[in-house]
């Protein structure tokens, strides 16, 4: 979850009380605070609540929950002649863009540092590193109107951000840190996404970076906001938090219009409110009056509409409102978990370990005990990593991610040995050996099962090695087992061996393949060991997922 910090001096200025009472009512918001500095507090958010990356959406939930000022705040946005042309040669490579101008802001260090970072957590969050969503700022009064966003070749040349030469986009990608760290993003594509102002000045080259004529510095009054991605929604999103946070700051808003439509939309979306279902679900016995009142207190538009109804209007920054549940939370949140009153649990029981558990826990410290550390992978994964680079063939019974918000995870893992292996790939740069393993779920079939993974990489590794490893660990579980020779592709043939239990196949060790190797990058040879461990014992059953 991303850590916002928070100056006293300019939270102070926007809540309008002092910090111990900020701080004293933070943890009541839905926060976690930190640490606390001597000139500023570090807060940690949910990552649904991206309108509280910046001091300015703290300042504003918080100036309603202390009820200096409650109900919703307006948003108006004045018609602008600036325009953006989109070139249609984008369309496979980075084809949304959001836009808008932001007027007469006064901004000093401490807000420049509040822009920057709602802008970075937003990057992490809704952008899923700048892949789905990047944003640029830039001074309104350096470029001139109309824009073009549109696919340059690599031979393009601008001077980015912190730089004093001009550098080829080629180059940027090669030679500037955000350029290395964010080139993968478009790198292969045809064309690179590039905004140009009507005089050719370039503004950005994103995802990547911004172009030194447009920084934001203490004298800029009048900011131009754009934000380019490959998810509509996810654009938009980001524009409005980004509009508000800057509104709040003291700024105007204006539209741009892109390709004909006119943006951003800070309008609120309305929403009905059932009094009776949000009771049942709190537990509580609020009267439609006492909802509306409250949910004014978290920032919203409310009025009661009947008995057992309240309209609500939803704030454009509240991405995170897709239920009416949603609502009732804050209806919790607003009127103090504090004040809901307590009450025993209808039924009691005594709970005791899970045998799984048990049995996890034991294999963990056995592991820990052979000197691996233990690690904690992703549950999603992708059929490159499970499958094409461990040089197996793919599940049929895998699992899939009807919506997968990136390539990365578009499965449920249904092994753990590849993302050890994904693990050490990214961390070969670190002094060796390294020994790590996990223990966890894996799902095929539509059932949940246990399975165990241990990774060894460092010039000797070699059979042996995982051969005592195995033997030590079978050992200590108390299982008798018979050593078989494996076809696994994953291992080198003649040093893989499969572990036979009772004529069942419940595992596999050995030296892994060269190919596999190369395909995650790794340089040094690794062992490996892969264990089903709910076929240990016949009494652990694999559960339904």
């Amino acid at each position: 979850m991303p850590v916002v910090s928070l100056p006293y001096n300019y939270l102070e200025r926007l809540c309008g009380t002092d910090r111990k009472t900020i701080i004293d009512h933070l943890p009541m918001i839905g926060s976690d605070i930190e640490r606390i500095l001597e000139d500023q507090v570090d807060v940690e958010f949910f990552p649904s609540r991206v309108d509280l990356y910046s001091t300015e959406g703290v300042a504003r939930a918080m100036r309603g929950f202390l009820e200096l000022e409650t109900g919703e705040e307006v948003y108006p946005v004045s018609p602008s002649s600036i325009t953006f042309s989109v070139d249609e040669n984008l369309k496979e490579v980075r084809p949304y863009i959001g836009s808008a101008v932001i007027r007469d802001i006064q901004l000093d260090n401490e807000a420049i540092i509040s822009l920057m970072g709602v802008q970075e957590a937003l990057h992490w969050v809704v952008g899923r590193g700048r892949a789905k969503v990047a944003i640029g700022v830039h001074d309104l009064d350096k470029v001139t109107p109309p824009f073009r966003y549109y696919g340059a070749p690599v031979s393009r040349s601008f001077i980015p951000l912190d730089y004093d030469r001009e550098m080829t986009l080629t180059e940027i990608m090669e030679e500037h840190p955000k350029g290395r760290d964010y080139s993968h993003i478009v790198k292969d594509k045809p064309v690179m996404p590039l905004i140009e102002d009507a005089n050719g000045n370039v503004l950005s080259f994103p995802p990547i970076i911004n172009g030194e004529l447009t920084r934001v510095t203490e004298s800029s009054k009048n900011l131009l906001l754009d934000v380019t991605g490959t998810d509509e929604r996810a654009v938009m999103t980001a524009l409005k938090v980004l509009c508000t946070t800057l509104i709040t700051a003291g700024g105007r808003c204006e539209s741009v219009t892109v390709n004909g439509v006119v943006m951003p939309d800070l309008s609120p979306t309305l929403r009905n409110i059932d009094v009776t279902s949000c009771n049942k679900l709190l537990g509580t016995s609020f009267s439609a009056d006492e909802i509306a009142t409250i949910l004014k207190k978290m920032r919203y538009g409310a009025e009661k509409t009947g008995d057992t109804t309240v309209s609500v209007r939803i704030p454009c920054y509240r991405a995170d409102i897709m239920h009416e549940w949603d609502v009732y939370e804050d209806v919790a949140i607003g009127a103090g978990f504090g004040t809901l009153e307590a009450e025993l649990p209808a039924t009691f029981a005594t709970g005791c370990e899970h045998p799984i558990i048990a049995l996890a826990s034991a294999v963990r410290d056995i592991c820990s005990g052979l000197g691996y550390l233990e690690v904690m992978p992703f549950t999603l994964s992708n059929e490159e990593v499970m499958y094409t680079r461990m040089q197996r063939e793919p599940d049929p019974k895998a699992l899939h991610v009807l919506h997968p918000i990136s390539e990365e995870q578009t499965l449920v893992r249904t092994d753990l040995l590849p993302l050890l292996l994904d693990l050490l790939r990214m961390n070969k740069r670190r002094e060796l050996p390294q020994r790590i393993f996990h223990t966890g779920d894996v799902v095929s079939s539509m059932q949940t099962y246990q399975k165990l993974a241990l990774a060894s990489t460092h010039p000797g590794a070699d059979f042996s090695e995982a051969y005592a490893t195995t033997d030590a660990l079978m050992r200590e579980l108390g299982i008798s087992y018979i050593p078989a020779e494996s076809a696994d592709p994953a291992f080198i043939p003649g040093r893989a061996v499969d572990i036979m239990v009772d004529g069942k196949k419940m595992g596999v060790f050995g030296e892994i393949h060269p190919g596999v190797l190369n395909q995650f990058d790794i340089d040094q040879p690794v062992i490996g060991i892969e264990i089903d461990l709910h076929l240990l014992f016949p009494g652990q059953k694999e559960t339904k997922s």
